[in-house]
């Protein structure tokens, strides 16, 4: 942790008690369902795209947070393949979202050293978006800082059909050589985070208790938090929240 506590967090809230955090326990790698952002306009009678927009700031606070305290990897769930079915407007804004707020953030990132990758098929994007995606990519991944995970037109049921598929042609050729053991290795070397550990807390706002199709290969033994707050609303002090719930649980991976 590069940064005092009293730093990171400097106005406590009554209900946390700061004296509890343990540096040594910060989970390496935290997931988010970011929720909430339609409703959050709704009941400002505005439309979902101004949630969508007032939610980048939740997006930055996350962020600021997770590497201030130590956390290796985070992963925020963006966009969805099922998210294609929204209003065309919403998703053409969202597009036009993700390209804008990428190209204007990516230089503060950078002076942070977090490194920014995307998980997901981005051959579906806009070319303006794809290429802010890439951008960022190219300009933070000699980074040694936190790794920014956006999965973007993300679905996990697409990931381990595509990685199936990838590891039946090994098996096939294995299987010509003499040698044909299908293990979870050798499967997991073909999903999208196969340089990333698997992550230890998944953090979902807006109250839902889904997973919506995401990471399921990858939170066999994840630690889940929901919270009722909504995605604009999110701040590190709910950050926090999640870290030392997760602090308190005692992690048996199916052991006694």
């Amino acid at each position: 942790m590069r940064k005092p506590l009293t730093t990171i967090f400097p106005c406590v809230p009554n209900d946390i008690d700061l004296a509890t955090f343990d540096e040594a326990s910060v989970p390496c790698h935290v997931a988010i369902i970011m929720d909430g952002n339609g409703r959050w306009a709704k009941k400002r009678a505005l439309n979902r795209l101004k949630g969508h927009k007032a939610g980048i700031e939740a997006v930055r606070e996350a962020i600021r947070c997770a590497n201030d305290i130590g956390v290796d990897y985070l992963t925020i769930y963006s966009f969805s393949t099922e998210n294609w079915k929204r209003p065309q407007e919403e998703v053409s804004g969202l597009m036009e979202l993700f390209a804008k707020t990428m190209l204007a953030e990516v230089d503060g990132l950078h002076e942070e050293q977090v490194r920014v990758r995307t998980i997901g098929d981005l051959s579906m994007l806009p070319e303006e978006t794809r290429q802010a995606f890439d951008r960022a990519w190219e300009k933070t991944k000699n980074n040694s800082g936190m790794t920014l995970v956006v999965a973007v037109n993300y679905g996990s049921r697409q990931e381990i059909i595509q990685a199936v598929e990838k590891t039946a042609v090994q098996l096939a050729e294995k299987r010509d050589q003499g040698s044909a053991a299908l293990t979870e290795e050798l499967f997991k070397g073909n999903l999208y985070t196969v340089d990333i550990p698997d992550p230890d807390l998944l953090i979902r706002t807006s109250g839902e208790m889904r997973i919506s199709n995401f990471l399921l290969w990858q939170i066999a033994y994840i630690e889940l938090y929901c919270t009722d707050v909504l995605w604009p609303d999110f701040t590190r002090y709910d950050f926090l929240r999640a870290v030392l719930a997760y602090q308190k649980r005692e992690r048996r991976y199916g052991a006694l």
